[in-house]
């Protein structure tokens, strides 16, 4: 990574001052599994540490281990008894039954490109464009991922880049041209940015 590091500095004075500050890169991977969607899933629109203790009760109340099996084994109340809204264990319960299926094949998730996870994860309720993004940055440790809907990004982009309102998708595109392909390093620099501005 010290590459892509190097390229962004070089190639973005923003960018440059923002590594500077915030230091080395040192983003957090996932496996690319069941699990870690289910947990991408539990964890929207929630801060921290509720949504760990939620998808903790998850994997308690599966048995231990999740898994298309373990969490259709489980009936609706006792989802609802970890901390689970309606909606998301709907949500978890269509990724267990399409995953058991075949339709979504966690194996074969490695060797497709960025555009065909884009396509294809988003085919289960509550996988949108942006959970996709999340999977492969995260769990397939894609390098040049933009997404362009997330808050995080666009908050940053305008505080950083001085903008008087938040960046739009053709504007972030438009800038994000010089950190290709590097842009999954870039938004966690982005992310960060905001942690270490006193």
């Amino acid at each position: 990574m010290r590459h892509a590091v190097r390229h962004l500095k070089k190639s973005d004075p923003v960018l440059a001052a923002i590594i500077e500050r915030v230091g080395p890169y040192r983003l957090t991977f996932r496996e690319p599994t069941f699990e870690t969607l289910v947990r991408s899933i539990a964890f929207q629109q929630l801060n921290g540490k509720a949504a760990k203790t939620i998808f903790d009760r998850l994997v308690a109340a599966a048995g231990g281990t999740l898994t298309p099996e373990s969490i259709l084994a489980l009936t609706p109340d006792q989802m609802r008894a970890a901390g689970l809204s309606r909606q998301k264990l709907s949500y978890i319960r269509d990724l267990a039954e399409r995953t058991r299926s075949g339709e979504i094949d966690f194996a074969r998730l490695p060797a497709m490109s960025d555009e065909d996870v884009i396509e294809h994860l988003p085919s289960v309720k509550g996988i949108g464009v942006w959970s996709a993004q999340m999977f492969l940055m995260f769990a397939l440790r894609r390098p040049n991922i933009l997404p362009t809907a997330d808050y995080g990004v666009r908050a940053a982009i305008k505080k950083q880049y001085r903008k008087r309102k938040l960046p739009d998708h053709k504007q972030i595109v438009k800038l994000a041209r010089a950190w290709h392909p590097y842009c999954s390093v870039a938004c966690w620099y982005l992310w960060r940015s905001g942690e270490t501005i006193v």
